[in-house]
């Protein structure tokens, strides 16, 4: 079945901070963008919540931007897919309005008892058959969190469902979760392709306040007519459930072959491989999550990316960045310029990147950041280059735990908004020691939810269409001078991870004991 050069895709992609909406064309090529922010609600230590409707109405207004910008004719839009970040979290009452916000993957109010499940065992149980660590990100463990300290709102809710859920709701009436997302969630088992009865034991979840369970190729049609009258959108139109961001960003980079790794690193990061059918990790440090027929996505998320760039320049440049905002200038491409002055190694000043508690490799909430190393011939120029290069360590420990699974990557494919600089993509091959590609592929998670929504449409047979849109703009080559000296660093970074260990979850306490009135200034501001 062939289309015509006139007939368009939309990938929506509901991310943590804003949902972005893409109009392609049947070969990957973009022709309208939008992207519609949202604020992340952190009103209390460890709380990391959105607004439902904030978010639903990015949406309607990004249909609406590209569908208007793209001057898209009646029958050229054949459908609308999706991605969406895993593990949110909405209470809905009996009469279909929310109880509470969209609680984030980023939320880790539960903390405790995502503690309590691994040391009484139950946590292992329940990773080896739904292929999801145990770690507050989790809805099964929030769920254990709001049974135990918010009874009342919980026994008042009929039903249990995720943003991608909320918004097709709202949109067709009726509740249905993915495959992909429905793993990610820690009630499904990837074995038997359903709820999984001991996770919804534990958390006093019934199943008929989940949501029907069905492909990621599943579509939905007659779109209220309001809202397609809003957007432009036949209602006829079909929408395509697609997948998780991270699944659909392996789609979208072309990494979808055993052995080929992405890299991602935007304000969180992840490393993934794609495998045939479902493996974990026999140590619990790694997901699993469901893609399509015969594909898996084997990997670890890591909370601290793009962020930790973003507070080394906000605390440690903040002259630099005032500087840039008047000359109207990229303040990080000042940063990177600086960070290319300091060889490699930093002068054997390291850096751990967790501000924000770690999800892989190491799955501590109580994580926190340091630098070690420092002498008096550092200077600021070091610190930046460390926290680089701590970033980059990080992932690599994530991908020394995928090759104990998968093996070995043949090639690594990189996205995110750090593959825009240089400097951070020769580091991600030096330190990694393996040739870097960087597609040329514009958001990939949308464009892999296009492509998942063409072959559930069947304008294409298969996934493998993706390397016909991904090129490939930059290749990096491992550096010699430079690998070795991460060949010596590296050891004493991971040694070092593991001895700080078991002090993270005192200062966490110090910290949560004695807060820091001027943080909540310093976040507003």
């Amino acid at each position: 079945m062939e289309a015509s050069t006139m007939d368009y895709m939309i990938g929506v992609d509901l991310g943590t901070t804003s949902t972005k909406v893409v109009l392609f064309d049947m070969k990957g090529q973009s022709h309208a963008y939008a992207n519609n922010p949202y604020p992340l609600y952190q009103d209390t230590p460890d709380m990391a919540e959105e607004d439902p409707e904030e978010i639903f109405e990015a949406v309607i207004a990004g249909l609406t931007e590209v569908m208007r910008k793209g001057k898209v004719q009646p029958g050229e839009l054949k459908g609308v897919s999706f991605s969406a970040a895993m593990h949110s979290l909405i209470l809905m009452d009996k009469d279909n309005k929310p109880l509470t916000r969209v609680i984030t993957w980023a939320d880790n109010r539960a903390a405790k008892y995502a503690e309590d499940l691994k040391a009484s065992g139950v946590g292992a149980e329940l990773f080896a058959k739904t292929g999801v660590p145990t770690h507050p990100m989790s809805p099964m463990v929030k769920l254990l969190w709001l049974k135990a300290e918010q009874p009342d709102l919980f026994n008042q809710t009929a039903h249990f469902i995720g943003i991608k859920d909320y918004i097709l709701y709202r949109l067709f009436g009726k509740y249905v979760q993915d495959y992909s997302l429905a793993n990610a969630t820690g009630l499904f088992n990837i074995f038997n392709m359903d709820w999984d009865d001991q996770a919804l034991e534990v958390t006093g979840v019934k199943r008929e306040q989940l949501p029907e369970l069905v492909s990621t190729e599943y579509q939905l049609t007659g779109m209220s007519a309001s809202y397609a009258s809003v957007t432009g959108i036949d209602p006829a139109t079909p929408f395509i459930m697609g997948a998780s961001d991270g699944t659909l960003s392996n789609l979208g980079v072309n990494a979808i072959d055993p052995g080929v790794l992405a890299v991602t690193i935007g304000t969180s990061g992840a490393v993934r491989v794609v495998v045939d059918k479902p493996v974990v990790d026999p140590k619990g440090r790694l997901f699993t999550y469901y893609l399509d027929d015969g594909k898996w996505v084997v990997g670890g998320p890591v909370n601290n990316g793009g962020i930790v760039f973003r507070w080394v320049r906000d605390q440690l440049f903040a002259p630099e960045k005032i500087t840039a905002e008047q000359m109207q200038v990229d303040s990080y491409e000042i940063l990177t310029d600086i960070a290319s002055k300091i060889p490699a190694g930093a002068d054997g000043l390291l850096f751990h990147p967790y501000l924000g508690g770690e999800r892989a490799p190491i799955w501590d909430a109580n994580a926190r950041g340091s630098f070690f190393g420092l002498s008096r011939q550092h200077t600021r120029a070091h610190m930046v280059r460390a926290a680089l290069e701590g970033i980059v360590y990080n992932l690599y420990m994530v991908m020394l735990m995928i090759e104990g699974v998968a093996g070995k990557p043949k090639a690594i494919q990189a996205t995110g908004g750090f593959a825009r600089s240089e400097l951070w993509r020769q580091m991600l091959a030096d330190i990694f020691e393996q040739e870097v590609n960087i597609p040329e592929s514009f958001e990939s998670s949308a464009l892999g939810a296009v492509v998942l929504g063409m072959k559930s449409l069947g304008i294409v047979d298969d996934l493998s269409v993706v390397k016909d849109m991904v090129g490939v703009t930059n290749t990096h080559k491992p550096n010699e001078a430079n690998f070795e000296v991460y060949r010596e660093l590296l050891p004493i970074w991971i040694r070092l991870t593991r001895e700080l260990s078991g002090e993270y979850s005192s200062i966490a306490e110090f910290q949560r004991n004695h807060p820091n009135p001027r943080a909540k200034l310093a976040e507003e501001d």
